[in-house]
């Protein structure tokens, strides 16, 4: 085989790898996978031609990341693609831009608000500075159009209940016209 059949057959396998790993379920929340959440960063060939799956958590603490790769090296298993590893990547830090926009209809759908607007980072992994800065009282008061609107009805009429619901990326809210509660992705 020469230097060109190589890499045409390397790239078909990053390829395929790709296919496999984009149904991969978020283990939380499986109704979307690790690719449109935006935690499958890339795939790729490290510098001695494994094949690397690149995640980065939704925050350093998250749980689920242990499952996840354990998921992504089950599924390149099952896939025949060998040799892999899973490599997590901390900086950039994840951000609710890298999720698609399939993503957040399909948070909906599943009753999760999904984030609302942007955090500025654009859809390309990049750096940036975050400052804290004290809230004030007029972002205290939480004005009706930061609320998020209501996966069941829709209304904007909401009020949060917790700053953390079932997984810490995530606020616990509920509906004040349909009475419901919802998750609310936090956006980071």
């Amino acid at each position: 085989m020469n230097a060109a059949d190589t890499l045409m057959e390397s790239d078909a396998t990053l390829a395929r790898a790709w296919t496999v790993l984009e149904a991969v379920p978020d283990p939380e929340i499986p109704v979307v996978s690790i690719r449109e959440l935006g935690i499958l960063r890339d795939v790729r060939r490290g510098a001695d031609g494994v094949l690397e799956a690149v995640i980065t958590p939704t925050y350093s603490g998250c749980p689920a990341m242990s499952q996840i790769a354990e998921d992504i090296g089950q599924a390149l298993n099952a896939a025949g693609i060998r040799p892999h590893r899973v490599v997590t990547v901390l900086a950039p830090a994840w951000t609710t831009d890298w999720m698609t926009s399939e993503a957040r209809d399909k948070l909906r759908q599943y009753g999760i608000a999904p984030p609302m607007g942007n955090c500025g980072s654009g859809h390309a992994p990049q750096e940036k500075t975050i400052r804290f800065v004290p809230r004030t009282a007029t972002h205290a008061t939480h004005a009706t159009h930061d609320r998020p609107a209501c996966p069941q009805c829709g209304s904007v009429h909401t009020e949060r209940l917790a700053q953390f619901s079932s997984t810490a990326c995530k606020a616990l809210y509920r509906c004040l016209d349909c009475r419901e509660p919802f998750d609310y992705f936090k956006p980071y």
